[in-house]
Order: C-alpha cells, then sequence, then structure tokens
C-alpha cells in the first residue's frame, strides 16, 4: 500500500510544483521542477506492478489520471495543459507498463528501458501539444527539441537515481521481493494461465 501512496503522491507533488515554480533554464534547455518528480513517478508505477501485478497497475494508472488532471485543473492550469498532460500521461504510463511486463531482467535495466521510452513519449506529447507550437504556444519550433531533451533527461536521470536508491535500500535490508512476471516465468502455460 505504501508504494501506491508514493505512486500517487509523486503525481500529485509534480503538478503542483510545475504549476508553482517556473521552469529552470540551463542554456537553451528548459526544465519544469515537476520533471524531476515524473522520475519517481515512472520508477514508483514499475514498483506497484511488481507487487500487484498488470491488470491492477492499469486500475491504478486510471486513478492516477484522474488526480493528476484534477489537481492540473484545481491548481489553474489551462485547460488545453490539462488535456496535453493527460494524454501525455496515459501514453507513457501505457508504454512503461507495457514495456516493463515484456523485459524478462533485473529490476534496474527493466526500470530503465521502459522509463526512457516513456520518459521520451511523456516529455515530447507533453511539449509539443501542451505548451508548444500545437497547444498554447509558449514554446516555439525552433526551441521544441531542448525542452524535450531537458525534460527527457532530467526524468531518465531521476529514474536512474531512484532505481538505484530503492535497489540498494531493499537489499541492504533484506526485503527483496522477486518480480511477479520472475515468478510467472519459472510456471508452465497452464499455470500462468491460470494466473492472469
Amino acid at each position: 500500500m505504501f508504494r501506491i501512496l508514493i505512486y500517487l503522491f509523486s503525481i500529485v507533488i509534480a503538478n503542483v510544483v510545475t504549476a508553482k515554480f517556473a521552469p529552470m533554464e540551463l542554456g537553451l534547455f528548459i526544465i519544469p521542477y515537476g520533471t524531476l518528480f515524473i522520475g519517481l513517478t515512472l520508477v514508483m508505477r514499475d514498483m506497484v506492478q511488481n507487487r500487484f501485478g498488470r491488470k491492477k497497475t492499469y486500475l491504478l494508472i486510471v486513478a492516477a489520471l484522474a488526480i493528476s488532471a484534477i489537481t492540473s485543473h484545481l491548481l489553474g492550469d489551462a485547460l488545453w495543459v490539462v488535456f496535453a498532460s493527460t494524454l501525455s500521461f496515459i501514453i507513457s504510463e501505457t508504454v512503461d507498463t507495457e514495456i516493463y511486463t515484456r523485459f524478462k531482467l533485473p529490476f534496474v535495466k527493466r526500470v530503465m528501458y521502459s522509463g526512457i521510452i516513456a520518459g521520451f513519449l511523456d516529455s515530447a506529447i507533453f511539449v509539443i501539444v501542451g505548451i508548444g507550437p500545437l497547444g498554447l504556444k509558449y514554446v516555439p519550433w525552433e526551441l521544441v527539441p531542448y525542452a524535450i531533451a531537458g525534460q527527457w533527461v532530467a526524468k531518465t536521470l531521476m529514474q536512474l537515481i531512484v532505481a538505484g536508491g530503492i535497489r540498494h535500500f531493499v537489499i541492504k535490508l533484506g526485503i527483496y521481493e522477486p518480480n511477479i512476471s520472475d515468478e510467472l516465468s519459472h510456471k508452465t502455460p497452464q499455470q500462468v494461465r491460470a494466473t492472469r
């Protein structure tokens, strides 16, 4: 239950921080501060799936989507930004879930592979549709690649830090929990179908 609360809370915090603080500008790169929490969100989504499986994770993604949209709207974001945020969230979380499900690798590698792609999609869709040329036009076409790259790199670094930290913490405390998909890989096809 604790990991579900962190997952949902990180989404709310990302929205609040993005709404309250101007983006960080590192040269040409534009990085909303809330982006740093999206890296945590993607890792926690993977941890939720580890514990509860794919089907329950999709139910939580729907709940998280509603919480994200409501929070964004209550913070006064333009409806177009709420729409772009919702669209980027549902696509990136779905992609993250499906890639994480299919890769039979150690936790940190699965998190990184699924998160790199999901983070890129989240960044690209939000920038282009929300604040870029197809949305509110805060970011012109010539700066779109820098805005996407800045967000993507920040999300990827945060995922690496969070995933590595969690793995180290879990191993140190001796509370390792096998992935549900790892457990399924040792079963016969009939046993796997019976668990889904």
